[in-house]
């Protein structure tokens, strides 16, 4: 057998994830769910655009001082550019995803300060009200922060308690930078987050179409494009 399991290790696996909402089973065989469950899961979203989220994540890395105290999401474009904070000496880190605590937690000169709260296992991260009172106490220099579509110049997310962790951010930070890559324009969640324009800062990979990016100029979005390598 090609993945040298046996064939009742494959339906308890794929029980498993029809448990999870990850897919459904249909007569031999089973098929990907297209829903925001699936999307949302941190093993999927971690397996695409790895070249956009690293070129985003060497942009937004330039933005950073030692010293500074910066907030980074649950995104996974957060986790990416997670792991080049350890080059920065005397930095603050503030997270409410545990993917990216387990990432920089390594690395004892990154000041960590862990945002807990309801722990959500789809996004790896913690949100809920004591995750927010946390947030509302503390004030950053930079927030980095990621969304699941953008629309007509709105950034939207399909969990409302991950929206009101990501407002919470917003309000807390002195400067607040979105890092968003191509794939999630012209997309739709159900929750609104934001404009773009409430951002300080919009970082994009350069494959964004043309108008789409001509669209954010003209509505005066400050917006910085990332060039992509295909070889990282």
């Amino acid at each position: 057998m090609r993945f040298n399991v046996s064939i009742m290790t494959i339906h308890r696996d794929l029980e498993d994830l029809k448990r999870q909402g990850v897919l459904r089973k249909v007569r031999g065989g089973a098929t990907a769910r297209p829903s925001s469950l699936f999307e949302s899961d941190i093993r999927y979203r971690i397996s695409v655009t790895p070249c956009e989220k690293a070129a985003i994540a060497r942009a937004a890395s330039r933005l950073v001082e030692p010293g500074q105290a910066v907030m980074l999401d649950d995104s996974t474009t957060s986790l990416a550019f997670a792991k080049l904070l350890p080059a920065f000496e005397y930095l603050t880190v503030i997270t409410n995803s545990l993917s990216v605590l387990r990432e920089l937690s390594p690395h004892k000169h990154v000041h960590l300060v862990a945002l807990g709260g309801d722990y959500l296992p789809q996004y790896d991260a913690f949100a809920g009200i004591l995750c927010e009172q946390a947030i509302t106490s503390l004030r950053v220099n930079l927030l980095f922060t990621s969304t699941s579509a953008v629309l007509d110049l709105v950034a939207y997310h399909q969990e409302q308690g991950i929206i009101q962790v990501k407002r919470a951010m917003i309000n807390s930070a002195e400067r607040s930078i979105l890092l968003v890559d191509s794939t999630k324009f012209g997309r739709s969640a159900l929750h609104q987050l934001a404009r773009l324009q409430d951002f300080d800062l919009v970082i994009v990979d350069d494959r964004l179409a043309s108008p789409a990016l001509q669209g954010m100029r003209n509505a005066g979005v400050n917006v910085e494009l990332a060039t992509v390598d295909d070889s990282t």
